[in-house]
């Protein structure tokens, strides 16, 4: 039998099928000689790529503007072999769970049971040292920061004004740099500095400050997680990040305070040196992801013992495949307002018997062993988690020298 590597990579170059399986919150079969990559450009917090509207008339079209853009604007010849090369492993991994070419038979149990106790006794065991947490913007809304699809509150349903093409282009770089200013004054309403953090950012914050905390990766810039203590080597914002900015042109670096000044005085940032235009440093569509991401997500998923999944509805690539990049055996737990992320029910029952091993949550399985839903918002979830855990008394400790830093400021 062929090397699961080998079969994967011929199939990533099309020298191989795919199963032709969908999963929500995961990537869809790969195309014909390969993944169309759109599936994977970075976005910001919840959004799906908007160079899916319209696909049926523009597909070849954009398919042609897109290739031109990555070989003429996209792409630095370093750092793109660094960000294909880890996005290469990180489908070459997802590919051999789709065709379960993991090499492992049955799948150790680490849950005495599949539930919320189970994961809390799992944690209190001391069996539990490496957690990843993964987050979107479920776990800031809270805070005053909108998601993006919620009916009536969420921000997509509140871009009127801007007379869009449509919502998603306040966040492509295209239309970003043909007409910028819809951008810089929804930033400044949105800009970092103006909320306060989460009771779901004070528990990740507790998970490092009992030692079990790994890594934290978000899909939010809200960089709320500093705000509360996170350390930042702690931390990898797969969509960039306000702290700095750069221009598009020369590729100039601005301070936050910088940015922050220019965005509050109502100006469109333009560069000191050559006058180009200056963006934060956000992922935006078209854009790719930050190459610290990448690099960490190669070394980090493998050693991971239990992966937190809050607050996202894990519809958007490379991000959301990213929880098929755990051993088969690590326990999953999703804290969110509904299930995401989870196997196609009719996928499921053509399988027959899923094994908890294969791609996205086996919440529905009769044959999961690992996968656990904590459904409600995000901060109910991790107090519940915190009371069962009998950490309530240095959870309240972090909550109380937070308030006093607030009045001291």
């Amino acid at each position: 039998m062929a090397d699961s590597k080998e079969v994967a990579s011929r199939v990533l170059t099309g020298e191989a099928e795919a199963p032709k399986e969908t999963c929500k919150g995961s990537t869809s079969t790969p195309a014909e000689g390969g993944t169309d990559s759109k599936e994977f450009e970075g976005a910001i917090g919840g959004m799906r790529d908007p160079s899916k509207i319209n696909e049926e008339e523009d597909s070849d079209e954009e398919e042609d503007d897109y290739e031109d853009d990555l070989d003429d604007d996209d792409i630095e010849d370093e750092d793109d072999g660094e960000d294909h090369e880890g996005f290469m492993s990180m489908l070459q991994n997802f590919i051999m769970s789709k065709l379960d070419l993991s090499g492992h038979g049955e799948v150790e149990k680490v849950l005495e049971e599949v539930s919320v106790e189970g994961v809390v006794k799992y944690i209190k065991s001391g069996q539990c040292k490496n957690i990843i947490t993964m987050a979107g913007a479920g776990i800031s809304t809270s805070a005053g920061i909108p998601d993006f699809r919620s009916p009536g509150t969420g921000l997509y349903n509140n871009l009127e004004k801007y007379n869009l093409p449509f919502p998603e282009a306040i966040f492509d770089i295209d239309f970003f740099k043909s007409n910028p200013k819809p951008f810089f004054v929804l930033a400044r309403d949105l800009y970092p500095g103006a909320f306060n953090p989460t009771p779901s950012h004070w528990f990740i914050r507790l998970l490092h400050e009992k030692g079990l905390l790994l890594r934290h990766y978000t899909q939010n810039i809200d960089t709320l997680e500093h705000v509360a203590g996170l350390p930042a080597e702690k931390v990898v914002e797969a969509h960039g990040t306000f702290r700095t900015s750069h221009c598009i042109a020369c590729h100039k670096e601005y301070s936050q305070e910088w940015m922050k000044e220019e965005i509050f005085k109502d100006n469109i940032p333009s560069c000191t040196e050559c006058s180009g235009l200056v963006k934060p440093d956000i992922v935006f569509f078209r854009e790719n992801l930050p190459t610290r991401f990448f690099h960490l997500m190669q070394s980090d998923f493998p050693k991971c013992d239990l992966l937190l999944i809050m607050g996202t509805s894990l519809t958007v690539q490379p991000f959301a495949m990213l929880i098929n990049n755990v051993p088969s055996s690590c326990p999953r737990l999703l804290i969110n307002r509904e299930k995401a992320g989870t196997v196609d029910p009719m996928m499921a029952m053509l399988q027959g018997m899923l094994s908890s091993s294969g791609s996205g949550l086996a919440l529905d399985s009769p044959r999961n062993t690992r996968d656990v839903a904590l459904l409600g918002d995000c901060d109910d979830g991790c107090v519940k988690l915190v009371d069962m855990l009998d950490w309530k008394e240095d959870f309240e400790k972090l909550l109380t020298s937070s308030k006093k830093d607030d009045k001291a400021e």
